[in-house]
């Protein structure tokens, strides 16, 4: 495995100092080190991975640096475009080190919603004439491949990939961790919206440990799942499936559990909702300030005000609460307000140990949701 302090120092000593991306998993160490020792302003956790793009470019233009890139694998196509129409060589030619975690490797299990992006990565590469090296996770190897990459780089002024597989960095545990007031924890204010739906009720749920909890509280209340509508992928997309759902089912209230990290990926989507103006659409935020599925990076959740934006965006009603008690009133009397409707929920950072996964196929989960919409 390589220490992720050998990977930064080997960055360091070919003079790349600049970090911009959205944290992965396999990733995870990586990105704690890199969040723990370089300048805020080095390492910008960006909104999406194009945005990331559009940061390194800027860094690029304003120092004749080469910028990193960092992103799961699933991050690409949000970087298609500026990697294709911005810094290809037959636009402005601006070289960037795309570091990119490579889930549903083939051979390697994973979950559902990463097998198609595992087989595609490599050739998605190729197809955009993106040079690349799989890290052999290898410390020897290393300083070769850094070298490599940056030679070719500085030769071209096109990017490079280097391609991370599962269990290539070593551990490493994030030092300067946010400190949070919040009391609440996610999956107690999860268990607490969804005791308190409508049997006719819809939910779109984020991807990630939200869809697990959501998830696991309804095997533990032995309910179904026909209801849910579990987005394992797709991150930031949820509130716009269910805005499809509500426009096309307006005798159902549908509920949109969303994470923070999400709702800012695509945050013009908050928008749509409002121009829209569905009077039976929910959308709940569960807001940790954190990346929570991915290694707990930090996200801007706190430092901006989600109600007020959604309400600038044509929301209706927006609440905002950071407490059991006072979210168990403001359940109490939602659908008694105007909607689109927005409750931002200010959870605790972190997860159990144990939280299991869907055992439900995407595709079955799919077609239960489907029966249950078709039965008014």
């Amino acid at each position: 495995m390589i220490s992720p302090k050998l990977f930064y120092t080997c960055l360091q000593n070919v003079g790349i100092d600049f970090y911009a991306g959205v944290p992965d998993s396999l990733l995870k160490n990586l990105c704690a080190y890199i969040t723990d020792n370089a300048p805020r302003t080095n390492n910008i956790i960006a909104a999406n991975e194009g945005g990331a793009m559009g940061l390194a470019a800027g860094h690029y233009l304003a120092t004749g640096k080469t910028p990193v890139v960092y992103m799961q694998n699933s991050g690409i196509g949000n970087a298609v475009n500026p990697l294709m129409s911005l810094t290809d060589k037959d636009v402005y030619n601006i070289p960037v080190l795309l570091v990119i975690g490579w889930r549903g490797e083939p051979g390697v299990h994973d979950e559902p919603q990463h097998v198609k992006q595992g087989k595609a990565t490599l050739p998605l590469l190729e197809a955009m004439g993106i040079k690349y090296e799989i890290l052999t996770g290898d410390e020897a190897d290393l300083e070769a491949q850094i070298k490599r990459a940056d030679e070719y780089m500085s030769a071209t002024k096109e990017a490079f990939a280097l391609v991370v597989k599962k269990g290539t960095f070593a551990d490493y545990k994030l030092q300067t961790d946010r400190k949070s007031s919040c009391t609440m924890e996610r999956e107690d204010a999860i268990k607490l919206v969804a005791a308190s739906l409508g049997e006719k009720d819809v939910v779109v749920s984020t991807t990630g440990k939200i869809s697990r909890e959501l998830f696991e509280y309804r095997a533990d209340n032995n309910q179904g799942h026909a209801q849910d509508f579990l987005t394992v992928g797709s991150m930031g997309h949820a509130s716009q499936i269910a805005l499809g759902i509500a426009l096309s089912k307006p005798n159902r209230n549908v509920y949109c559990f969303d994470g923070d990290g999400a709702t800012i990926m695509h945050m013009g989507s908050l928008g749509i909702v409002g121009e829209m103006m569905p009077k039976n659409y929910y959308h709940v935020v569960f807001n940790n300030g954190a990346h929570d599925s991915v290694g707990g990076q930090p996200t801007i959740g706190f430092d901006i005000d989600i109600p007020e934006i959604a309400a600038s965006c044509g929301y209706k009603t927006v609440v905002s609460v950071d407490n059991e008690e006072d979210l168990k009133q403001t359940l109490a009397s939602l659908t008694d307000n105007e909607a689109p409707l927005l409750l931002e929920v200010k959870v605790k950072k972190g997860a159990r140990e144990n939280l299991g996964r869907p055992t439900t196929t995407p595709i079955q989960n799919k077609e239960a949701l489907m029966e249950f919409l078709n039965n008014d």
